[in-house]
Formats: structure tokens, sequence, C-alpha cells
């Protein structure tokens, strides 16, 4: 493993332990050479799942990806780092868990929205206006009902 720091290719590994999500390895490593500490993940080589877009064309399911999605939506929401990488991790179990190869975008973006909906209201109002492609106010109020009529229950 290259120092990401002076990319000398020596280091020593101080720590090791499993994941939250069970499904990676942490190391903390530290260079032999500059002596400063980084931390590694080594996770399981799946299966190769391929998303199927709209337009038909498929791509390597990316973990990242749906990070990156949910990053943008709790953007200054009371929403942790652990918490978003704990939703990818449930997402990339569930899609692995299919026995599928390959998994519908839609799908995969309405499971998404699922697992955000249950941490952050705004937050998956945002995910979905992106994913839904809103084109005006309308959108947002149809896709507000259904949690307003679940907020007026639960008061």
């Amino acid at each position: 493993m290259r120092c990401p720091f002076c990319r000398v290719d020596n280091d020593r590994v101080i720590d090791s332990r499993v994941s939250q999500d069970g499904f990676a390895i942490r190391r903390r490593r530290e260079c032999l050479h500059c002596k400063r500490r980084f931390t590694t993940y080594e996770r399981l080589e799946e299966m190769g799942i391929k998303v199927v877009k709209k337009n038909n064309v498929r791509e390597p399911f990316d973990r990242e990806k749906i990070r990156s999605g949910l990053a943008k939506a709790c953007w200054k929401r009371p929403v942790s780092d652990e918490q978003i990488e704990q939703i990818v991790s449930l997402i990339e179990s569930d899609v692995y868990a299919t026995g599928e190869t390959e998994i519908d975008s839609h799908l995969l973006g309405e499971m998404v929205m699922a697992r955000l909906a249950a941490v952050d209201q705004v937050a998956f109002v945002r995910f979905a206006s992106v994913y839904r492609r809103f084109q005006d106010i309308r959108d947002f109020v149809d896709e507000l009902q259904p949690i307003l009529k679940k907020n007026a229950k639960g008061s």
C-alpha cells in the first residue's frame, strides 16, 4: 500500500478491525518512511452487479455514487457521515442480497429514498426532487402529501 502523503510503498498495520457494517476491514497503517498514519478499508470483492439505467445502458454498481447523492441531499442537515455510511451499507447489502447480477436504477433510487425518508424528511425531499426530476411546485406538493398525512396521523 502506497502512503498517500509521501507515496512510498513501505508501511505497517497498527490496528485492524471489522467495520460497523461487517462487510469491510478497517486498517490503521503507519508509513515507515514519513511516519504519518492513514486508514484503509479492505472489502470483499462481490460479484459484479450492473445498474440498468433508464436508457438501458448498464454500468457497474458504485456505492460512491450513492454516497455522493446522499451527501448532497443531506448537506446542512443534521445527518452525520456515519448515518450516510450506514444507509449506503444497508443499500449495498440489500442489492447483493437479491442475488441478481443486474438492478434497475429505478429500484435502486426507491431503495435510497426509503432509507433516507426514515432519517431526514428534508433530505428525502431534496433527493426525490433530483431523482424524480421535479418540474414545478406541484411535484413537490405531490411528494409531500404522503409525509404530511403520515405526520398528521402520528400527532
